[in-house]
This record gives structure tokens, C-alpha cells and sequence, in this order.
């Protein structure tokens, strides 16, 4: 019998081997579901719902911004309120004015708070008057009328990012011849405007404040800041004026 050569017999083997591969590609799909599946892992529910512009930014938080109404003249003083409004909601009403007097005292200690709550639960100058003060009542909502207009105005023009001017009213500093109240319009951090919603008032205090109190709000807009110099001749509204001053941008945070 003969024997076969060594050598055909590893063609023959090389042979058989490329014929078995090619029949198991040809008979294999192109493209493997299952597989492309397995290896693609799912996306991300982040990757899924990215919107447009991200989703980790911080928001800008709505800060609260200061307006002082107008003083509404009654028989027995000026009534005066002042809201604090955030993201365009009443967060706190005040009357920075009010009557004074023997019986103006317990009329405005009665009326005042329900007032201020009363704005709080509306939203608006529709509110109640309180009995027993119709005068104080009255007044207050027409000073509160008018601070809501400004805060209507301040947002209707709202815009793209332009720096919107809002009211600081500070503290009443008393002097030996009465009050003294700043009140500052800023934009950003710098004084627009500043004037005395407060003056000591008589014979002898009205030259005072009619002499110092333009001069300082010049200076105030001018120094952009509390530190101003005393008007000769004025010291004490002028001592007042400043502290007031201070405190009206310290409330603005500037």
C-alpha cells in the first residue's frame, strides 16, 4: 500500500481548515442584535434628559429690593409705607410714617399691624380699614397704592439683565429738633438719588433744613456713601441725616 507524503498531508489538513472558516462566516449575519446590544451600554438618565444649556447651573435667587410709598397726609400726620418685595411678592409691609400724638398713638398702634398683615394676605391696596382709624387707614392705603405702582413700573421693564433702580428708606434718627429720615434710589450699588422723607420742621429748623438738606443729598449722591461732611451751621440734621444715610445702605448692602 502506499503511503501518503507527510507535506500533502498538512496541505490537505490547511486545506480542510480555510474551507471550514468560510463556510462559518458565510453562514454567520452580518450584523448581531443581540451583541450590538451587550456592548452598547444603555444611556444615562442624565444623557437622556441634558437639556439644552445643562442642568447644574444655580438659578439666580430673586432678592428683595425695598420701596417706599408716598406720604399720605391725614388730619392727625403723614402716613408712609414701605413693602419688601421678593420675586415679585409682598414679604413684609411697614408704615415708616404714622400719626403721633395722645390719641393718634393708640389709634396707629391698633390700625398699623392688621394693616401691614392685611397687605401681606392680598397682595394689593384692597384691604379693609380698620375701625375706630379711618383716617390712618386711608392714608395708609394711598401710600401703599403708590409704592405698588412703583414696584409695577420697576418691572415692566423688564429687560435683559438691565440693572433695575429699587428705594432704600433708612432709619428715623431723632435730633433735639426732630427727626431726620434719608431715603436712597440706587442702581446696582450707586446712589441715584437721595432726599430726606424727614426733616426737623420750625421757625428756626426750617432755614436749618432748607440750608442743609439739599446740600447733603448732593454730597450723598456725589460720595456714594455715608461719608460726607456736616453742612456749617446744621450739625444736628445733618448728624441725623448721615446716620439715616448709613443705615438705608446698610438695609441696600452697600
Amino acid at each position: 500500500m502506499r503511503k501518503s507524503h507527510p507535506i500533502r498531508r498538512v496541505m490537505l489538513a490547511t486545506a480542510a481548515t480555510v474551507s471550514g472558516v468560510v463556510l462559518l462566516l458565510s453562514l454567520k449575519p452580518a450584523s448581531d442584535p443581540a451583541s450590538a446590544s451587550a456592548a452598547a451600554p444603555p444611556a444615562s438618565a442624565a444623557a437622556r434628559e441634558s437639556p439644552q444649556g445643562g442642568s447644574g447651573g444655580a438659578q439666580a435667587s430673586d432678592q428683595a429690593g425695598t420701596v417706599t410709598g408716598d406720604a399720605a397726609q391725614t388730619p392727625y400726620g403723614a402716613v408712609r409705607v414701605r413693602l419688601t418685595v421678593s420675586g415679585g411678592k409682598i414679604t413684609k409691609a411697614e408704615a415708616v410714617e404714622a400719626p403721633k400724638g395722645p390719641t393718634s398713638d393708640e389709634k396707629t398702634a391698633l390700625a398699623v399691624p392688621r394693616l401691614n398683615q392685611a397687605v401681606l394676605a392680598t397682595q394689593n391696596a384692597d384691604i379693609d380699614s380698620v375701625s375706630g382709624a379711618t383716617y390712618t387707614s386711608t392714608g395708609y392705603k394711598k401710600s401703599l397704592q403708590s409704592a405698588l405702582d412703583q414696584v409695577k413700573k420697576g418691572s415692566s421693564g423688564g429687560g435683559s439683565g438691565a440693572t433695575q433702580a429699587r428705594t432704600v428708606t433708612g432709619s428715623a434718627e431723632q435730633t433735639p429738633y426732630g427727626a431726620v429720615q434719608v431715603r436712597v434710589t440706587l442702581s446696582g450699588k450707586k446712589i441715584t438719588k437721595a432726599e430726606a422723607v424727614q426733616a426737623p420742621k420750625g421757625p428756626t429748623s426750617d432755614e436749618k433744613t432748607a440750608l442743609a438738606v439739599p446740600r447733603l443729598n448732593r454730597a450723598a449722591v456725589a460720595a456714594g456713601s455715608a461719608e460726607i461732611d456736616s453742612v456749617s451751621g446744621a450739625t444736628y440734621t445733618s448728624t441725623g441725616y448721615k446716620k439715616s444715610l448709613q443705615s438705608a445702605l446698610d438695609q441696600a448692602g452697600g
